[in-house]
């Protein structure tokens, strides 16, 4: 994810703060330094950074319990609005989806119990909780207590949504599924946009989140659907226009105007893959630098995928990585074709209106 820091790595998973995330730090240590000196603004922020410690520990119950089912999670990153565990995929068994959805509020039940068993917190009192009056123990149990409740919500992509995703697939298969946990989560989305506006501006934050977070995963199923049963090579856009890295940006732009491509392969003096370069990344560059610039300085790395692999693992790994096109290479490694999520997503469109339609025959016919 674009503004996020990485602050350390936990068993293979990179931990990226979001910019926002360093941005409440600083208001709410500016805020109770005002009000309260110095003290009073080292309190909060340990308070809030040992909230983020149990959010973190929340995502990485995810994060083991994916990785026990053979699903690494590159990275997890933290902003004010909770953690997100970009797992490469989530498993298509429902058990599977179930156990990793419910590992992560486990995590935050275990710390309640620790908290109430070596502390001394009492659960009794957690509901009618005077929060400024307790002790940083019963705060920090009242918090786990609200992530347990409230990730629990049934409004997709959150862990309950998840749950309520793998309870439906057991009725109803993966697809219809995550289109109705979908729409949940986008009903639940405006409940929380309306209750922000009377409220709370941070449940209006997270209402935004839940809609778009639910749309994203509809459509990423609707794809995923799409592709099964099918190859790169079934997708691609044969034949795109390569451009060589040491190329002046000018040739280009020139490439841009004169073929219907957005994106563009980059190939060394032997003609293999070394980035790939985006249209908006080449007027960006061109602003900045000029025409005579090389083009190496816009490019971006490429992920280089094969003409022989599965669809569905492609634009899975597409979608981790946030790109929407990436270089396909024949076996001696040549650029021999162009995968973008805009071409699959038309194919989709196509299988809608008629499912039987051949796109083996018929892909990559674009000029």
């Amino acid at each position: 994810m674009g503004w996020s820091l990485t602050i350390g790595q936990i068993a293979g998973t990179s931990i990226r703060l979001h910019f926002t995330f360093l941005l409440l730090l600083a208001w709410i240590g500016i805020a109770d330094y005002l009000a309260g000196g110095a003290a009073a603004a080292i309190a909060s922020l340990f308070f809030i950074l040992l909230i983020f410690a149990c959010v973190t520990a929340h995502e990485f119950g995810h994060i083991f319990m994916a990785r026990h089912f053979g699903v690494r999670t590159p990275e997890v990153i933290l902003s004010p609005i909770g953690g997100m565990a970009n797992m490469e995929r989530i498993p298509e068994a429902p058990r599977k989806e179930l156990l990793i959805a419910l590992a992560g509020p486990a995590v935050n039940v275990v710390i309640l119990l620790l908290l109430v068993i070596f502390a001394g917190v009492s659960l009794a009192s957690l509901p009618g909780l005077d929060f400024v009056a307790a002790d940083l123990a019963s705060r920090l149990a009242y918090i786990n207590g609200m992530l347990v409740l409230f990730n629990l919500i049934p409004a997709f992509p959150m862990d309950g949504g998840r749950v309520l995703r793998a309870l439906l697939s057991m009725a109803m298969g993966p697809d219809r599924a995550t289109q109705l946990a979908a729409r949940i989560g986008q009903s639940f989305a405006f409940l929380f946009v309306l209750l922000g506006l009377f409220y709370s501006p941070i449940l209006l934050l997270v209402g935004i989140f839940v809609y778009f977070a639910a749309t994203s995963e509809e459509q990423a199923s609707s794809l995923r659907w799409m592709a099964r049963g099918l190859k790169v090579s079934d997708a691609m856009e044969r034949a795109p226009r390569l451009l060589r890295a040491g190329e002046p940006l000018a040739r280009a732009v020139d490439a841009l105007l004169e073929t219907p491509q957005r994106d563009f392969p980059v190939v060394d003096a032997a003609g293999l893959p070394v980035g790939l370069l985006d249209r908006e990344a080449m007027i960006a560059a061109l602003a900045k630098h000029g025409r005579d610039a090389p083009i190496s300085d816009a490019m971006r790395q490429a992920i280089v995928l094969h003409e022989g692999q599965p669809l569905e693992q492609a634009i899975d790994r597409m979608r981790l990585a946030g790109s929407k096109a990436e270089i396909v290479a024949a076996a001696d490694g040549r650029v021999i074709g162009l995968l973008s999520i805009e071409n699959v997503a038309e194919m989709m469109m196509i299988r809608g209106a008629q499912p039987d339609w051949p796109f083996a025959a018929s892909a990559g016919r674009r000029s």
